[in-house]
């Protein structure tokens, strides 16, 4: 909870489209747990979402087709796989992005720093699981399961890459279209994933 409140405080100062670009930010890097697994299973539509995504990157940075978003939140709830009928890993990560695509869509209608917040507290949350799935083990203590957690190099990544989009942001203060273009590169991360995952066809 004192990572969300820390978070919430550092975006206390954010315009609404610097909340949206950083909920944005976020959910770019998360995409690719998403297209992977519907991809494997053949679940939902990866290229809709897409689109979705790539519309908010378009809206920030004043260009593209304009989106009516409000139409477009069903089609997000549509494709958040439902975790009992997918007990499989590949699901947790996969809802994590697109419940982080729908907060960033409510980030843009709403402005609210609120939805902006739990984007970071999900994609953080996203690399915890990940790194508690693959690497923990039943005779790791809590307290020896939160070192591994923090200390990991995801978890630096993670932690890394929010503090350099904050950073970012702050020192911009109207939207460009070539400061969105830069923003949305380094989100992109060369296709990999929060959890170093990638999809060849994202």
């Amino acid at each position: 909870m004192s990572e969300m409140l820390n978070l919430e405080r550092e975006l206390e100062t954010f315009e609404p489209w610097q909340l949206t670009a950083f909920s944005a930010a976020l959910t770019e890097r998360m995409f690719p747990n998403f297209a992977l697994f519907a991809r494997l299973v053949n679940f939902g539509d990866p290229a809709r979402m897409r689109l979705l995504l790539d519309g908010v990157w378009d809206s920030l940075a004043g260009t593209g087709a304009r989106v009516n978003f409000e139409v477009q939140l069903d089609q997000v709830e549509a494709n958040m796989p439902d975790l009992d009928e997918y007990d499989m890993y590949g699901a947790l990560p996969a809802l994590d992005a697109i419940v982080a695509l729908n907060a960033t869509i409510n980030c843009l209608l709403e402005k609210d720093r609120s939805e902006a917040a739990n984007v970071g507290q999900l994609s953080r949350e996203s690399v915890a699981t990940f790194i508690e799935v693959t690497e923990s083990d039943d005779e790791l203590s809590d307290e020896d399961l939160v070192r591994l957690i923090n200390t990991h190099e995801l978890m630096q990544a993670e932690d890394g890459f929010r503090d350099e989009v904050i950073e970012r942001l702050q020192n911009q203060k109207q939207p460009s279209a070539a400061f969105v273009r830069e923003l949305r590169e380094l989100a992109r991360n060369e296709g990999v994933s929060n959890i170093g995952i990638s999809d060849e066809d994202d």
